[in-house]
This record gives C-alpha cells, structure tokens and sequence, in this order.
C-alpha cells in the first residue's frame, strides 16, 4: 500500500532542530520511500509555539523594541493575525538569554510584548508560556503593561505548558533557572507573599505556577484564562480534522520519557488519536523512565542527526506500507 498519509506532527528539538525542521527531515525520507507527507510542525504552549501558531494563522511578524529578563534591551518579534496576537514568553524572558541572578529575572519584557500587541489592535493575545527563566511571579509583566494602559478590554490565555501551582513555582523549576537551595526559599516566600496580595488569590490554583508564576499573575490581574497549551495548539492547527485523511500519525521530541506523559504535545496527540491510527515516534533519545508508556506507540525510531531523521522517514513510509 505505498503513498499512504502521514501526519509529521512533531516537537522541536530542544537546542537542535525546530519543529518546521524535524518535520522537514522527516518528509523527505517519507517522500522517498514512497509516502504522502502532510506536515503539521508542533508546539506543547512553550517554545516554539510563536512560530507554529504563526505559520499556521499566517500571521505578521512584527519587531518590539523591549528587555531581556536583566533589563537589557533587546529586540522580540510577536505574531498578528487580525485581531489575535501571539507573544511567546520565551523571545523576551527566556533562558537562552544566558546566566543571570535568578532572584532578580523579570517578565517585564514580556509584558511590553503584550501591551505592543493590544497598541496594535488585538483583541486576543496568546501568551505561550514554556521556557522562562524567571520566577517573579508575573508582577512585572503586570507593571510593564499596566503602565501602557492595561488589556483595555483585550481577552488574555497563557497557553501553559504545567499543571504547577503558583507557590510551587519555585521549587519544581528554580533549580533549573540557576536557584540554589536558599534562593529557591527565597522565592517561594516571595511567591507566597505575592498571592496574598493580588487582586485574586492563585494559590492552589492549577497551572498558575507557570513560568515562574507569571500564569497566576495574569490570572490575579488580568482574568486571563490558563488554557492547556498542547490542547490549545492542536485546537487551532486543526488536527482532528487532519485526522480524518491520514494513515499514520508521527511524533517526536528531542526526548521521549517519563516526563512525556505530563501535558507534553506528544500525550495530547495520543489522547487524539485513540488508538484510531497508528503513533510512530521519532526521538533524540528515549529515558530509562519510559516504561509501559512505551506500549502506546506503533513503534519507537532514535534518530538525532539530520540523515537519521531522513532515515527515520522512510521506516514510516515502509512501516505504514507493511
């Protein structure tokens, strides 16, 4: 049965590939063994998803003039599509903007991306919320947005990425921001102070402890709804229309383990799919955590280079053929 369809729905890889370019990789093996790629790069809410959602609303990128989470000025780009706009949280408060004192990283950057948006006539702004290398808990972003004239009726969703709570911010992701044990504390503190002090209290409140708590303070200030990021993309791609004209469906990430099962894109995928169609896998590498979870997929390829991936490809295509 050669030409079958293929969905190519996959993560970036984090630090390697992008998800338009795993995709690509992917296709050209499929292609070549004799299959129908339909691309569909993905994103779980945090990196990445500006250019997915962009690609996907044929959106404009536009340039802002704003600061990195030390205050250093930098250019970000968000995405407007009519009267929606996409800010990824990552472009202006995000690790990669290297090592700095994790007590002081600001979203304040962030929050002129979202004020820049709604000056540009959107009524929507999706705030995809993965990557961040703050934990202040969202109250600079509130003060940089704030002091350009608040959401001024516009509606905002952080597309999160975690289930975490706000106080819990901290402790779950502050080691890997750079917070040693006393700095960890410390910001829990500050956390919990904070809640007590918004306009709505998040504490307790699933997902409002997403990046660094900047989830809650959307949700205190603003009323922002906190939407499941992986859900919300699969939503607004249409991926459950795709379905219906496909043979097989692939995924990937730079990492498939435990972690995966936790409001990952590829979980959310499976959770589509339902045993419908068969789930090939295409990773960087595989956990010793996987276990069971092993079993919901039709098979399992490594593939963490360039050619691989385009080999990677043609086992689909010779898979889905058999």
């Amino acid at each position: 049965m050669a030409g079958m369809r293929i969905l190519i729905a996959p993560d970036s890889f984090k630090g390697t590939f992008t998800a338009a370019e795993v995709a690509d990789l992917i296709a050209e093996g499929v292609r070549g063994a004799g299959g129908r790629p339909v691309h569909l790069p993905l994103a779980d809410g945090g990196e990445g998803a500006l250019d997915v959602l962009a690609g996907a609303l044929g959106a404009e990128l536009i340039d802002v003039e704003t600061v990195d989470p030390w205050h250093r000025p930098i250019a970000a780009q968000l995405a407007l599509a009519g009267e929606t706009a996409i800010v990824e949280l990552a472009r202006a408060s995000g690790l990669h903007h290297g090592p700095g004192d994790p007590v002081r990283a600001s979203t304040y950057g962030t929050g002129v991306l979202i004020a820049a948006a709604i000056d540009r006539g959107a009524r929507e702004v999706l705030v995809a919320a993965g990557g961040s290398a703050t934990t202040d808990g969202g109250t600079d972003a509130v003060r940089a947005i704030t002091e350009r004239g608040g959401v001024r009726g516009a509606r905002l969703t952080v597309l999160c990425d975690v289930t975490t709570a706000f106080v819990d911010a901290a402790t779950v992701f502050g080691p890997q921001k750079g917070a040693g044990p006393e700095q960890v504390k410390q910001l829990t503190e500050r956390l919990d102070e904070q809640a007590a002090s918004f306009p709505r209290d998040p504490r307790g409140v699933a997902r409002t402890g997403a990046a660094g708590g900047f989830s809650g303070g959307m949700w205190a200030h603003f009323d922002a709804e906190l939407a499941d990021g992986a859900a919300r993309v699969l939503d607004v791609l249409g991926f459950d229309a795709l379905l219906t004209d496909v043979d097989a469906v692939v995924v990937g990430e730079g990492r498939l383990d435990g972690q995966t099962a936790q409001g990952k894109i590829i979980d959310a995928v499976l959770h589509r799919v339902h045993g419908r169609l068969p789930v090939i896998a295409v990773v960087g590498s595989v956990g010793d955590d996987l276990g069971a979870y092993a079993e919901r997929f039709a098979e399992i390829i490594v593939a963490s280079d360039a050619d691989a991936l385009r080999r990677a490809g043609g086992r689909v295509a010779e898979f889905t053929s058999r």
